[in-house]
Parts: structure tokens; C-alpha cells; sequence
């Protein structure tokens, strides 16, 4: 062990250690690419999953590290004794994929022929010109990767929790913090982040150590957990390579009202419109909102569209969301049994743990994950689930639908169960009571639309879900009868 301050330092392992520098090796380079500056955009809240945190909470933007507590929180005599969260990673560059689109994109600009400005829809404003013009500085190296405003989203997370539930996250469970991470570096330099804005608060101004050299250790990888989907083979086999399942959302690509945009926005670039895509036209869009989640500034991109485009792409983006992630198919939410039932045991655990007069001793579980993560679990759940589902046909009947991604899971988004111990309770079931915040706000209970359930009834409740998720065969695929009856 390591002296340091408070004893939350123990000697270094060298291969924690590498393994901490090689993921933080990127630092350097990312920060000289991004601005810290926030800026507003008209098109911020139809960004869907690639929006920023900010735009969901903009009561933070103040003062970034200041908790916010929900009046809703409960106080008084009932006191918190577990932290359960899922967080996804903080803001992140575009993927490769995403990369290649936009790079693609930019050449049909640049290839566009002299003159181009004295006619058309954008005379006297050519848009297209400017971004012919602008330099990518988007690279393929960067693929997904967190930027340091996603390391800041994390850090931020990190010290309002802390304020907000200090008992939990007093110095003294440091060495007790459970932190779990999907394999993916966003997620793993998320995790790391969150730690170093932790020892940040417990000791402002100090330099912050290696990772590798704190008492809790480096975030363990466990893929099986933060990225079920990945290990569901009846979830691979019928959504992820069904090349039907995610009909609706091509359907809705030649839709009326993506056919429009694809119409305005080639008019506004001054391309021959049978030059673009839905693909296209949405990769724009998101660049624009990379940008401004990155560097904060509204770039070219942003002005080609207007607030009644960005409502059609955000809808197109929930569609995915939706099909593959959320109510579209029954084994979307159920893939994410696993972890919905490590949830509860952790729950179950702290439980008996009290009831024995034991500390806990798991006072704080923190797992890094994705969108991908969080809106499987919340549709198991039975939250935010429209009375219609959504499809390439209902568009505008569901202008004022639950599900919107971007509200849901921005960046950085996170849910948190909060199991109480009530020292007055009346009775032995009152004792332990649970609630759910999502992004810092109490979530109400989808069944009861309360703000705080009974341990007990919570998992009545979720009884038959609980029982059908340990049996472990949610993600089985159906066994294929070989027999034939033929004569």
C-alpha cells in the first residue's frame, strides 16, 4: 500500500498499470481537437442517442459538478445503503463506419462542377461550397472512441453523485466501489474517468494517480453483462442477422418525409439528388452533431437542415432504436435478463447484508455500458412504451411519443436503483424501499407510476420476469425438427 491521501492508494501492478496508459495514450492528440465552450443548437433536441448530456439536464450547464437534487429523493429517517448504476459512456468521435459515410459525402461536394453557386436553391447562399471547402478533421483512427468531453462528462457524473450521496461514497468505501465495463475503450476510459473526478472530490487541487495505483483498481471488462446482445444468440440470429427485422426503418428511408428532406437537402448542396441517401442525409446530420458535442460550435452542417428536418431524423434514428433495442421484438428486452437479474442480486445481497447487521459490502456498483445497454433494460422494465408502436407509417401520430431515444439516452445517460433501509418502518416490508433515477431524476415506477416502491412489491412485481430470466433460456434459439413425416 502506498501512503497517499486517506490510504486510497496500494502499490502499482505493472500490467494494470500499462494497460491504464495504453488506454489514456490518446489524450494528448484528442484534447487539442475539441473546445470546452458550450453552445446552443435549435436542432439539440432531436439528436437522438448522439445527443449531449447537457441538453437532457440544462440545469447543470451553471455549474457542472453542483448536484442537483430531486425534491422527489427520499430523506428523513430513510437513508440510502446501496447504489446500483448503469451508466453509458460519455461523449464519444463518430465510429469509422460513420467516418467513411461522411468522407464519402464530402467528395460528392468537392466533385461538384464551377459555378455551381449562380442558380439553384441556395443562390446567394451556398452552403454546399463551404462545406466542400471546410476540412474534414475527422479521422479514422478516432472510431468510437471517448473525447475528452466525454472523460469531463464522467468526471462531472462522478463528483455530483458524490455530493449528492455521501454516505455512500464517503472515502472510507473507496476501496469497496465495484466498477464493471463493457470491453469497448469508450467505456473502460469512461470508467476510468469517473474515478479520477471521485478522487477529484475527495481531494481538490491534487494530482490525481494512475488509476492502476487506486485502492478499488482499474474497471473489470465483462462483455457478458454491459454487452448481452453480443452473447443472445436468439437476438443475433432473429434481429441483429434478420435482414427483414428492421423493416420499418428502411421502409420509413423512402418514406414521403424522408423523401423530401433528401429533395431540400439536395437543393441546398446543389448534388443531383439521385447522388444521396437516407444514409447520407443522416451522417450529415450527425456531424453536425458531433460537432457540436465535440467542439462546440455550430458548424456548416448545421445549416442544412431546419427543426422540421431534425424531427423526421430523429424519428428515423428511434425507429432503429426502437426495432432493434427496444419494444420491436420481444427478445430485444429480454437479452437483457443478465443483467437485469445481477441487479437484483446486488439488491437481494445489501438486503440480507443489513438484516444481519453487516455493512454492506458492496455500498457502490458502477457499470459502464451503452445505449444499447440502457434501452433494453428500461423496455424490460415497461418504461417509456407508447400505447401504438412505432412504424415507417405513424410519423406524425407519434410526434408526441414516449420513446425518444436522445431524451432517454443521451451521453453519459445513467440509471441508478437506490435501495433505502427506513429505520421507523412500521413494518418489516416498509424497512427497505427502492428508487429509480434516470439521469439524476427519480424515474416513476412503470407499474405503479410512483416515485419509490416497497423492496418487496418491486420484486413481486417482477416476480415471473425474475424467474423466467434465472432459468437462462431467454436467449436460446428454438431447436429445429430434423424429423420428417414423409412417406
Amino acid at each position: 500500500m502506498l501512503r497517499g491521501p486517506g490510504r486510497l492508494l496500494r502499490a502499482p501492478v505493472a500490467p494494470a498499470a500499462a494497460l491504464a496508459a495504453a488506454l489514456l495514450s490518446s489524450l494528448a492528440r484528442c484534447s487539442l481537437l475539441e473546445s470546452r465552450d458550450p453552445v446552443a443548437s435549435a436542432l439539440s433536441p432531436y439528436f437522438g442517442t448522439k445527443t449531449r448530456y447537457e441538453d437532457v439536464n440544462p440545469g447543470l450547464l451553471p455549474d457542472p459538478e453542483a448536484p442537483r437534487r430531486d425534491p422527489k429523493l427520499l430523506e428523513g429517517t430513510c437513508t440510502p445503503v446501496q447504489l446500483v448504476a448503469i451508466i453509458r459512456h460519455g461523449t464519444r468521435y463518430p465510429t469509422a463506419k460513420q467516418i467513411r459515410k461522411l468522407r464519402h459525402l464530402h467528395g460528392l461536394l468537392q466533385a461538384r462542377g464551377p459555378g455551381r453557386e449562380k442558380g439553384g436553391a441556395a443562390a446567394g447562399r451556398d452552403v454546399g461550397a463551404a462545406l466542400a471547402d471546410r476540412p474534414l478533421w475527422y479521422a479514422d483512427w478516432m472510431d468510437g472512441q471517448l473525447v475528452e468531453k466525454g472523460r469531463q462528462d464522467m468526471r462531472q457524473l462522478a463528483q455530483r453523485l458524490a455530493s449528492l450521496f455521501p454516505a455512500l461514497f464517503r472515502r472510507e468505501n473507496f476501496g469497496r466501489l465495484q466498477l464493471i465495463t463493457s470491453s469497448k475503450h469508450r467505456c473502460v476510459d469512461s470508467g476510468v474517468a469517473f474515478l479520477q473526478g471521485l478522487w477529484q472530490h475527495y481531494y481538490p487541487g491534487l494530482p490525481t494517480p494512475d488509476v492502476a495505483d487506486m485502492e478499488c483498481g482499474h474497471p473489470r471488462i465483462n462483455d457478458k453483462l454491459m454487452r448481452f446482445f453480443d452473447h443472445c444468440k436468439k437476438f443475433l440470429t432473429e434481429v441483429e442477422g434478420n435482414a427483414t427485422a428492421l423493416y420499418h426503418v428502411e421502409a420509413f428511408k423512402t418514406g414521403p418525409e424522408m423523401q423530401d428532406i433528401l429533395k431540400k437537402v439536395a437543393a441546398t448542396l446543389q448534388v443531383p439528388v439521385t447522388h444521396l441517401n437516407a444514409d447520407l442525409i443522416q451522417v450529415a446530420f450527425f456531424t453536425c452533431s458531433f460537432d457540436l458535442a465535440i467542439k462546440g460550435i455550430q458548424s456548416p452542417w448545421c445549416d442544412v437542415f431546419d427543426i422540421d428536418d431534425a424531427k423526421v431524423l430523429e424519428y428515423l434514428n428511434d425507429l432503429k432504436q426502437y426495432w432493434k433495442r427496444g419494444y420491436g421484438y420481444t427478445i430485444n428486452s429480454r437479452s437483457s435478463c443478465i443483467l437485469f437479474e445481477d441487479i437484483f442480486q446486488h439488491l437481494d445481497k445489501a438486503v440480507q447484508q443489513k438484516q444481519r447487521s453487516q455493512p454492506i459490502s458492496s455500498p457502490v456498483i458502477l457499470q459502464f455500458g451503452h445505449a444499447e445497454t440502457l434501452l433494453p433494460l428500461l423496455s424490460l422494465m415497461g418504461l417509456f412504451k407508447d400505447k401504438e408502436p412505432l412504424t415507417a407509417y405513424n410519423y406524425k401520430q407519434q410526434l408526441h411519443r414516449k420513446f425518444r431515444s436522445g431524451h432517454i439516452v443521451p451521453y453519459a445517460s445513467n440509471l441508478i436503483f437506490l435501495l433505502y433501509h427506513c429505520e421507523n418502518a412500521k413494518t418489516p416490508k416498509e424497512e427497505f424501499q427502492v428508487q429509480m433515477l434516470l439521469n439524476e431524476k427519480v424515474l416513476p415506477f412503470a407499474h405503479s407510476q410512483e416515485s419509490v416502491s416497497l423492496y418487496e412489491d418491486l420484486k413481486t412485481h417482477y416476480r415471473d420476469l425474475l424467474q423466467s430470466c434465472c432459468a437462462g433460456d431467454e436467449c436460446e434459439t428454438p431447436k429445429v425438427n430434423t424429423t420428417s413425416d414423409e412417406l
